[in-house]
């Protein structure tokens, strides 16, 4: 749950343009850039950068 609301405020940020896939990681609580791509894939179904090209369409 904790897990879910990091991605989805870093999917904000991200979709905001305010920061890069690990600097918006790292703003969420995530120390590992990888680890933060692995699991916002988990939740998301893609890693960060292509979620959010995605949908900014």
């Amino acid at each position: 749950m904790a897990s879910t609301l990091r991605l989805q405020e870093a999917r904000r940020l991200l979709l905001a343009g305010d920061f890069d896939a690990a600097t918006a990681g790292y703003e969420v609580g995530y120390d590992d850039a990888s680890h933060f791509s692995r699991e916002y894939k988990r939740l998301f179904g893609e890693p960060p950068l292509r979620d959010v090209e995605r949908l900014r369409g």
